[in-house]
């Protein structure tokens, strides 16, 4: 933890990250409004790679160069960044940034459960269950409404948040294979990796040199990029130091009503009732599930 007069720094720094974190689902909104998702994923790891390359090279460091690390390397790409970013970004054509911040903020809960029932190292409480238990029943509110109603344009986008949130949750369980190495280490070269990915993948299939980006699109992937992607990530790894791991989670549930106002505020959207009820359960699902975590460790 922190010393008591850097306190309130770090706790400026995690609502910075929030807030960071909480609008990468508008300025996705806005860059696939004229950019197709391949290719706004693809420039979003390959500009935030670059960035944090940079950093790198100014702390004086040096990326790993055996081929194993380079292969978790890309597989915690996979996970963390090419797959989920992708699907976000497709889901988010026609799903709400504010609902798509509801949706994909469940990663502790899946985390929880992948733990759970394979590795099995995860202690089960019944304050991680009642999490459990809530995270899902405000994801149920919301897809389980749209199948019901039969509007399959917008159920798939949602099942596509879903899907890149388990891939988070998968990505932080195999993040755990990094220990030994700066944090900034498997971020940057994971991004490197999902741009050698995608990128390739954006020539073929969106023809980048034939499309017409407006502005709008194109700011906002700079600043999903810059500030959303590479701050953000070296804002995560500082409070990894000062707040420890435990403390630097729960940015999880302060982003979604931050992700939910800024979409509100910014896009103009309206969530349905259910999306605002899914937003309490969620949070308090979230929260049941870094919460005891934090206290446990102020007791220390």
């Amino acid at each position: 933890m922190p010393n008591t007069p850097n306190l309130t720094k770090e706790l400026a720094l995690l609502l910075a990250l929030s807030t960071l974190w909480g609008a990468s689902y508008t300025f996705i909104k806005i860059g696939v409004g004229t950019i197709p998702p391949v290719t706004l994923i693809a420039l979003r790891t390959l500009i935030a790679g670059a960035v944090l390359l940079a950093v790198i090279r100014w702390r004086g460091l040096k990326l790993p160069r055996d081929g194993g690390t380079w292969a978790r390397f890309l597989f915690q790409a996979c996970l963390n960044s090419a797959i989920p970013f992708t699907l976000i970004a497709w889901a988010e054509q026609s799903t709400e940034a504010g609902l798509a911040a509801i949706l994909n903020s469940t990663t502790p809960i899946f985390a929880f459960l992948i733990t759970a029932l394979i590795t099995r190292h995860e202690p089960v409480t019944v304050r991680k269950l009642f999490g459990v238990g809530a995270g899902l029943v405000g994801i149920c509110m919301v897809i389980g409404v749209e199948a019901l109603s039969g509007l399959g344009e917008r159920l798939m986008p949602q099942l596509a948040i879903v899907l890149a949130t388990v891939c988070y949750a998968g990505a932080a369980i195999f993040g755990k294979n990094f220990k030994g190495l700066d944090p900034i280490m498997p971020a940057a070269g994971s991004l490197v990796c999902g741009a050698a990915l995608l990128v390739p993948a954006s020539l073929i299939v969106d023809k980048p040199w034939t499309l017409s980006p407006s502005l709008d699109s194109i700011l906002a992937l700079v600043a999903l990029s810059v500030f959303s992607t590479a701050l953000a990530f070296v804002i995560y790894f500082r409070l990894m130091q000062t707040l420890g791991s435990v403390g630097a989670t729960s940015q999880a549930y302060l982003r979604v009503p931050v992700g939910v106002a800024i979409g509100v505020v910014f896009l103009g959207e309206s969530l349905h009732p259910g999306a605002w009820a899914c937003l309490v359960c969620v949070v308090a699902g979230v929260a049941a599930m870094t919460l005891p975590a934090r206290r446990k460790l102020a007791s220390v």
